[in-house]
């Protein structure tokens, strides 16, 4: 008996190849496209709307950013002494430098958000911190307990000096509530001079 001949295959539709390039094409836009979203919201400005003029900010935030990395450094040099504090005095340094630590490393979110108040940008990294830092670091194995307080006053009345600078700075631009909040800084740097040199005479 003969085999009846076979029917040709039909050709196979190109519309579902079609389909999927599309698809791919389509998400391959949609990921192009959030990638430029992302990208551009790292360029654009932060624009804090602020009443200061943006000379006065970039002065301001200038002379702020380096009182900033001023204050980090004096807190770990402070909380270093701390650490490395000897001899017969220990327990009352120790707790002392432990108190004025924590107090100049509580002063450093005001500093920081009062110059994004005023439509500034502020300290970034340890590395920012090092190269606007005015303080001293001491990395020496072996400070005396009279050196480590004699250091740490001087330290802080040349912050006292370098607040008030900023202060007038401020109140050349009418920047009134920077000026506020220097002027406690300032009191609370002339107390820790005050106590260090109290704590380190030989009476």
């Amino acid at each position: 008996m003969a085999k009846s001949p076979r029917k040709p295959a039909a050709p196979k539709s190109a519309k579902p190849a079609a389909a999927k390039s599309a698809s791919k094409s389509s998400e391959a836009k949609s990921s192009e496209a959030k990638t430029a979203a992302v990208k551009a919201r790292r360029k654009a400005d932060l624009a804090t709307p602020s009443s200061i003029g943006s000379n006065a900010v970039q002065d301001i935030q200038s002379a702020m950013n380096a009182l900033l990395a001023d204050t980090f450094a004096l807190y770990l040099k402070t909380k270093n002494f701390h650490w490395h504090m000897s001899g017969p005095h220990f327990r009352d340094y120790h707790l002392m430098l432990d108190e004025q630590s924590a107090e100049i490393l509580g002063t450093t979110d005001d500093m920081a958000e009062r110059v994004r108040k005023i439509g500034g940008t502020t300290i970034r990294s340890i590395g920012h911190i090092a190269r606007l830092q005015r303080v001293q670091d001491n990395d020496a194995d072996f400070v005396t307990p009279h050196s480590m307080l004699a250091e740490l006053r001087q330290d802080n009345l040349d912050f006292v000096q370098r607040l008030r600078e900023v202060h007038d700075l401020c109140d050349d631009h009418d920047d009134v509530a920077t000026e506020s909040l220097i002027e406690n800084w300032i009191d609370a740097a002339e107390r820790r001079a005050w106590f260090l040199f109290e704590a380190g005479r030989d009476v």
